[in-house]
């Protein structure tokens, strides 16, 4: 299992913000986009929020690759239709490249020490 932790902002509008947990609240995400996390190789995710910034955890299986699922997600209509709709309320962090979204995030400190 591998652990990845990604941030992204949310557009700071509190309607914005409200109606994107509405989209992420238990059974309101559209099934097909959960087969898709979960037929990429990602076992578990979790969504966090403070104020306008996302934080999500990721773990994967050792098949998983970042540009594996971008490859699956760029031939999938619905997945697709889910990312057009989700970038109404998202905007990339100020470091973001073109087109990136979810930015991977650099593990500084483990309780635990320096392993990865």
């Amino acid at each position: 299992m591998k652990r990845y932790c990604l941030a992204l902002d949310l557009v700071d509008d509190p309607a914005l913000i409200a109606e994107y947990q509405q989209w992420h609240a238990a059974g309101k995400g559209w099934p097909e986009i959960k087969e898709s996390i979960t037929r990429s190789g990602i076992a578990s995710m979790e969504i966090y929020r403070t104020g306008n910034r996302l934080f999500m955890i990721i773990e994967t299986d050792d098949s998983f690759s970042f540009e594996q699922k971008a490859a699956l997600d760029a031939v999938d209509p619905k997945v697709m239709e889910w990312e057009q709709l989700m970038w109404k309320f998202q905007q990339p962090l100020p470091w973001a490249g073109e087109g990136e979204k979810w930015i991977v995030m650099d593990r500084i400190y483990s309780l635990e020490g320096n392993k990865t």
